[in-house]
């Protein structure tokens, strides 16, 4: 088994590098991309939709793929494809060009991005993985601290099309060489249940089982939600009442709380089930939207909910990493959290669609709020139905112990 700090420090690195390149960079040069291609708003941000629509499409088969050929040569293809990816957007002329591009780049996200990050830790680390997949997301969290003043500096010196030209330079140069340094993953065949604990489950069994439904449904509820916030975040403090500057203020809140609930769940958290900490933390998201609905014209309602949002949003990714292994072994793992991230992805792409067709319909922000109060309660509903159901055995508790 190879040791945790060398695979650590390895996927810190090039998540950081992903998720800047491909996710938060795109953010700040989406106003010049469509001015200078001359094309409409939906066509610009509605690519940037369609490439995490064909990232939840290939999260399956790139499952599968990690589980039986281990990370270091997938996500290395995934850090070319980022490079072709990336350097075409550079070169883009017109909106065939552009799509081209972000499907390129939406296949590369399924192969580089968390969940690919997640199955190669639980295939090369027989102890701890938890606490590895923990870690992992601590360190990327810095993504948007770095790369979004990145971005803005480079595209202000260089424009757009050298900023992901660089980008694409930088996937070539320094991820796919990392990524090939993480060397052979253990055989398949080697992969071990702790003691006592039932067989993993195959994805066709998972596949039939509830938990993974309920699972599936709970994590893509959640992705909506963030995913609509992310964006109309702001807009909708406005329209609460708040001003601008201060709407921005509170925004920035929420990156810091991601990353204390991580710390939070590494050291206070870490003998928890990570069935418990996920009640927790679904728990949060319905509980910060009723305080925004009650008392949003008020600050220190709105700051509460960028505090649980963040904290919420923080600790999620672990859950996510963590749950689908305790409840479904380590054998399949890619596969079957691969299955499972499809539909959150497909979330993820539709949230900022909806939450402005939404706006759009009714200007105020109460229609969208109790939209994603209702779809908060829901997913903790779906997620406190997936562990009532799951699958049965001593396999949570061993995991818990970091055995797996």
């Amino acid at each position: 088994m190879q040791q945790p700090s060398k695979t650590i420090g390895i996927l810190a690195v090039t998540q950081i590098v992903s998720w800047g390149s491909l996710y938060y960079a795109f953010s700040i040069v989406a106003p010049d991309i469509e001015r200078d291609l001359a094309l409409a708003p939906e066509l610009v941000f509605g690519a940037f939709s369609w490439a995490l629509l064909v990232a939840g499409l290939a999260s399956t088969p790139v499952g599968i793929l990690l589980d039986r050929y281990g990370g270091r040569y997938v996500m290395a293809t995934g850090s070319v494809l980022c490079t072709l990816g990336l350097v075409g957007l550079s070169h883009c002329t017109g909106v065939v060009s552009y799509y081209v591009a972000w499907t390129l780049i939406g296949v590369a996200m399924a192969l580089t991005l968390y969940e690919a990050a997640f199955a190669t830790i639980n295939r090369k680390l027989e102890i701890g993985s938890r606490k590895a997949i923990s870690t992992l997301t601590l360190f990327g969290g810095f993504a948007s601290t770095v790369f979004w003043p990145l971005t803005a500096k480079l595209h202000t010196m260089l424009g757009w099309r050298d900023t992901y030209l660089w980008y694409g330079a930088i996937q070539l140069l320094i991820c796919v060489p990392l990524h090939l340094w993480l060397g052979a993953d253990t055989a398949r065949s080697k992969l071990r249940d702790p003691v006592g604990a039932p067989r993993s489950h195959t994805l066709a069994e998972a596949l039939r089982h509830q938990a993974f439904w309920m699972l599936a449904l709970a994590f893509s509820a959640n992705a909506f939600i963030f995913s609509a916030m992310s964006v109309h975040l702001i807009p909708l403090l406005g329209h609460l009442g708040e001003s601008a500057a201060l709407a921005v203020m509170l925004a920035t809140l929420i990156g810091p709380m991601q990353v204390a609930g991580r710390i939070g769940e590494m050291t206070l958290g870490r003998n928890t089930p990570p069935q418990t900490v996920g009640k927790l933390t679904f728990s949060m998201l319905p509980a910060a939207l009723l305080v925004l609905v009650l008392f949003g014209s008020q600050a220190w309602a709105a700051a509460s909910f960028c505090v649980l949002y963040g904290l919420s949003n923080g600790i999620l990714t672990i859950v996510r990493g963590s749950v689908p292994q305790a409840l479904f072994g380590r054998e399949n793992y890619g596969a079957i959290s691969g299955a499972m991230a499809g539909p959150s992805l497909l979330s993820k792409a539709a949230g900022p669609l909806a939450a402005a067709a939404i706006l759009r319909y009714d200007s105020g922000p109460l229609i969208l709020l109790f939209a994603l109060l209702a779809m908060s309660v829901a997913s903790l509903a779906f997620y406190l139905r997936a562990v009532a159901t799951e699958p049965p055995g001593q396999y949570a508790e061993a995991f818990d112990k970091g055995i797996s």
